[in-house]
């Protein structure tokens, strides 16, 4: 199991996860038809050269959706009970068609559940970052883990 364990986890604790990925045409087109997302900025090649991008825009929920799974493996990864909650999704640059991105995660808070005595909650901020060490995506995730068993 590559996750961790609720008492395993303290505030400041930072990783730089090591799995790395390139964002394809075939990815972007992919997620946006399933997910029905029409937005020509995502789909139409001379709507986005039209654009002030100039270029195909990755989808958004792609985006956040690659910087979770990214850091999923180091996290949560079999020690996970729930997902709680997404907050303060932010995305302060493009990403485009070939950019490899990474991701890091800071554990900014940690503390007991009140409904579950075999768990605990940690938020965590996620930030997906570029091959131009931008950052393109942000957010705090707070997760329900399973305590350590005894």
């Amino acid at each position: 199991m590559a996750g961790r364990y609720f008492d395993e986890w303290m505030v400041g604790d930072r990783i730089e996860h090591e799995i790395r990925r390139t964002v394809t045409e075939t990815d972007n087109l992919l997620f946006s038809t399933m997910t029905h997302n029409p937005q020509p900025l995502h789909l139409d090649v001379e709507a986005a050269k039209a654009s002030p991008f100039g270029q195909i825009l990755v989808n958004g929920t792609f985006t956040f959706a690659l910087m979770v799974g990214l850091s999923v493996g180091d996290t949560t990864l079999g020690t996970l009970v729930a997902n709680l909650g997404y907050d303060k999704v932010t995305m302060p640059k493009p990403v485009f068609i070939g950019d490899t991105m990474r991701a890091t995660s800071l554990v900014e808070e940690v503390r007991g559940s009140r409904s579950h005595a075999d768990a605990g909650i940690v938020t965590f901020l996620h930030e997906l970052i570029n091959q131009r060490d931008e950052v393109v995506c942000r957010c705090l995730r707070a997760a329900l883990l399973r305590k350590k068993p005894a």
